[in-house]
């Protein structure tokens, strides 16, 4: 079995491939069998690596290979008794065969093809670090959470074994002869590798999620949403990446108002991430693609030390490692409302406030301020009161909003 699985997430544009395809060359360097598969429909690995990919892995590297995950090939080889059933159903039900190919293509199958492939790579223990470069956020937690919504598929976008198979199902058969409990049991068994791989995902210990983002205002709000979600999941999130950081100096006049914004920026993820790691890459000045210049992103984000060394006081990480082991944001339901938990260590009671402002709980931390999304349902609560335990750990409580009914 491989022995780690990174996944790049965060807003489109901001460099995820960039970085996934970095990380894996790092990896790959220090001696790591190493697997960089996208899912982001939108294919950019290749042109990272400039090289060519195709839907199966091939090698770019020494210990370095790369894939783009392709849907229609990949319904070929996972889902191939299934399309062939709904095919038939939908020409069976007069569609012609263009829509039929495309409506045979159901929502949820890209991400389900990504997570096939996983576990196989998984499985097989061909590598010992396997990297995906994710689509952008929302698409990423479609990804993760898809496994869970597997019963629902089977009762009701399949219900060919079951309530179907007397009506429709036995048309299909009569049409086209295919056999329906053969494509329906097929069905079953992926989503069971398709669970498998879900706990896999779910545990801190062999999956982490890196966030990518840029030093700007709307990419770092979608990355505090990601984060919050993420963390309500279960997920392990070990590392926050600032990708195209313009130096403070050597910057001509028309770029100075950027990068003194980007300094405010830069303070701001500080206080939306921290305590989590974060490592940062320069903009380079010019296009990243080429083993080369990936190497140099590498080098940046996590220092640039050989084989089997690691000083993360200096910045020096194992790129392949978990970098970052506590949980530090939960939401747990109390017999009045709900609490929020943040993990603040080494503060006293009295450094520490929180206030709620529309969706997001700002807490004030002696002079610095961080921001946290709350989960979407939250915004029916009002905040009623916070601490700061002994363990680090900061409650913030919330109550029924008269929006949602009496208060609790």
């Amino acid at each position: 079995m491989a022995d780690r699985l990174l996944l790049f997430t965060g807003k489109g544009g901001t460099g995820k491939t960039t970085c996934a395809a970095a990380t894996g060359l790092k990896a790959a360097r220090r001696g790591k069998r190493t697997l960089v598969l996208s899912s982001d429909p939108a294919h950019s690995l290749s042109d990272a690596f400039d090289a060519e990919l195709g839907p199966e892995p091939r090698k770019v590297a020494p210990n370095l290979h790369a894939q783009e995950v392709d849907l229609y090939y990949s319904m070929q080889k996972y889902w191939g008794n299934m399309r062939e059933l709904m095919l038939s159903v939908f020409r069976w039900q007069g569609v012609e065969q263009v829509a039929a190919e495309e409506l045979a293509a159901l929502p949820g199958m890209n991400e389900g093809s990504v997570l096939l492939w996983l576990e196989k790579f998984y499985a097989e223990g061909d590598y010992d670090l396997i990297i995906v470069d994710s689509a952008p956020t929302g698409e990423t937690l479609t990804l993760l959470t898809l496994p869970q919504a597997t019963q629902w598929w089977l009762s009701k976008a399949f219900p060919f074994q079951k309530t179907a198979v007397k009506t429709l199902g036995f048309g299909v058969r009569k049409a086209t002869g295919l056999p329906l409990d053969k494509a329906y049991d097929d069905l079953d068994y992926l989503f069971g590798k398709l669970e498998k791989i879900q706990d896999v995902l779910a545990d801190p210990e062999q999956t982490s999620v890196r966030l990518v983002m840029n030093p700007e205002k709307m990419v770092i709000q979608e990355a505090r949403r990601a984060y919050t979600y993420l963390q309500l999941y279960g997920y392990g999130v070990d590392a926050a990446l600032v990708n195209r950081v313009w130096p403070d100096e050597g910057i001509g006049p028309a770029m100075q108002k950027y990068v003194e914004a980007q300094r405010g920026y830069l303070g701001a993820i500080k206080g939306s991430f921290a305590p989590l790691p974060i490592l940062k890459a320069p903009h380079l000045g010019e296009e990243v693609f080429g083993v080369d210049r990936l190497e140099a992103i590498g080098d940046a984000l996590y220092g640039a030390a050989s084989e089997g060394d690691e000083d993360t006081s200096a910045g020096v990480y194992d790129p392949a490692a978990r970098l970052y082991e506590a949980q530090t944001y939960r939401v747990k339901e109390e017999a009045n409302g709900y609490r929020v938990e943040l993990h603040l260590p080494f503060l006293e009671e009295e450094a520490v406030d929180a206030r709620q402002f529309g969706d997001e709980l700002v807490v004030q931390v002696e002079n610095q301020r961080r921001h946290y999304v709350l989960p979407n349902f939250l915004g029916y609560y009002t905040l009623q009161g916070h601490r700061l335990r002994d363990d680090g750990w900061l409650e913030v409580r919330f109550a029924r909003d008269a929006k949602g009914g009496e208060q609790i």
